[in-house]
């Protein structure tokens, strides 16, 4: 039986063990020892994977590569849409809405970064104290990937600098999306 103490310490994969072993001592058949073995392997494989209760606290050149891959994977599609010149164009136009698309993408990657709760990614050494650095260079690198490959394959022309602003833009929302899942999601830091 618990001690109220044991409530209040987090438990940790020994603790899993432990009880399990307890378990497979006071089942009744080989059938239930086989599923609680099966189920010790089980943990076993998971205390081993390095993403599993792994917090990320830096943000390093891996993270870097990964946010850039991410965009380039989600946002890749959208660079030969022609509703991305359409869409940039109505943006260029009405300049309170590409401030809300730019809000709006910094709150997704926030939000995905942050809050969706897919790994623990806390903040360190944040710019100036406030502003974490994750979010700025996924945001950096989506826009950057966007206006570069919008440019290498001739889908803006900064001639028109404020036009070829707002159509990257409509790219970077996607990118951005992409470079934050990409940055997070891959396992093991």
């Amino acid at each position: 039986m618990s001690r109220p103490d044991d409530l209040l310490e987090q438990p940790t994969i020994d603790d899993v063990y432990e009880q399990l072993e307890a378990l497979e001592e006071t089942v009744d058949t080989a059938d239930e020892r086989t599923e609680v073995r099966r189920t010790m392997r089980l943990v076993d494989r998971l205390s081993h994977n390095a993403a599993v209760g792994k917090v990320i606290t830096e943000f390093t050149r891996k993270d870097k590569a990964e946010a850039f891959v991410g965009s380039v994977i989600v946002g890749l599609p959208m660079l030969v849409e022609d509703g991305v010149i359409t869409v940039g164009t109505h943006l260029a136009a009405h300049p309170a809405l590409l401030l809300a698309n730019l809000a709006f993408t910094a709150a997704l990657v926030v939000g995905i970064l942050y809050v969706a709760d897919f790994r623990e990614v806390q903040i360190h050494d944040p710019y100036v104290g406030v502003v974490p650095r994750r979010p700025v260079w996924v945001l950096v690198i989506a826009f950057a990937t966007a206006a570069g490959l919008l440019t290498l394959w001739g889908r803006v022309r900064w001639s028109e600098p404020w036009l070829a602003l707002c159509q990257a833009s409509v790219v970077f929302t996607a990118m951005a999306i992409g470079g934050s899942l990409g940055d997070i999601l891959p396992g093991e830091d």
